[in-house]
């Protein structure tokens, strides 16, 4: 792991409060998880567990149980006799992703626009102003994403699917979004894209507030299946 690696995690554990194993953890997690999801740590990369304890200051156990996690996410693969490693990308992985997602996505937008009441309008309408109010890129650097737009976009795709009332269709949306976010997040590091996704998720907030189903499935397809496009040359290159 290298020293700007170490420094950048070293700031980190030093913003936490953190009391006792479970709660240090707690936090490892998260931070390893936001790293490959963003794409700091390379989808392949090896993950040592001696260097990535010394650089977090956690123990072995912490730091075994936070990959393990991660395990089970599909974010982390663990290799018999060889430890843990990101989990790989591939254009056939994207392409089979983005189809079930869709699939999913589509069945919880249609019954969260069944059952949906002021309430959730209000927190798609809160949702949208926060992440179109919200810059993708960190200032000075075009390259460079911005947590917080992250932390926006998931939550603007999770209140459009809010009033959903199947728990188990909700928590498939959950994962997929995960491991869709991965690839998305490759189309924002590697520059400018002429594609405006403001309008896109105007247009489905609209369509969403009109009550308009099959408008709101066909944008939110669409939504989906351009981002896939787009990154395939990306992946490409990556994977």
């Amino acid at each position: 792991m290298d020293r700007l690696r170490r420094i950048r995690y070293h700031s980190l554990m030093s913003r936490h409060s953190l009391s006792g194993t479970v709660s240090r953890t707690h936090a490892v997690y998260h931070q390893v998880r936001s790293d490959v999801i963003a794409g700091r740590l390379q989808p392949g990369e090896r993950l040592k567990i001696n260097e990535l304890s010394e650089a977090l200051a956690v123990s072995l156990g912490a730091m075994r149980e936070a990959l393990s996690r991660l395990t089970s996410e599909g974010l982390v693969l663990a290799e018999p006799q060889r430890g843990f490693r990101v989990a790989p990308i591939s254009i056939t992985d994207l392409r089979d992703l983005t189809m079930i997602r869709v699939e999913i996505e589509s069945l919880c937008l249609r019954r969260a626009i069944a059952l949906g009441d002021m309430a959730w309008e209000s927190d798609i309408v809160a949702a949208f102003h926060s992440l179109s109010r919200t810059p993708d890129r960190m200032a000075g650097d075009a390259r460079g994403l911005n947590e917080n737009w992250l932390m926006a976009h998931a939550l603007f795709h999770r209140a459009l699917v809010g009033a959903c009332d199947s728990s188990w269709l909700l928590r498939l949306q959950e994962m997929l979004y995960t491991q869709s976010e991965r690839y998305r997040c490759l189309s924002l590091s590697g520059g400018e894209s002429e594609r405006d996704v403001g309008l896109e998720h105007r247009d489905i907030v609209d369509a969403v507030l009109d009550r308009a189903a099959d408008v709101a499935v066909a944008l939110l397809t669409a939504h989906f299946e351009t981002t896939s496009r787009i990154l395939e040359n990306k992946v490409r290159r990556v994977a």
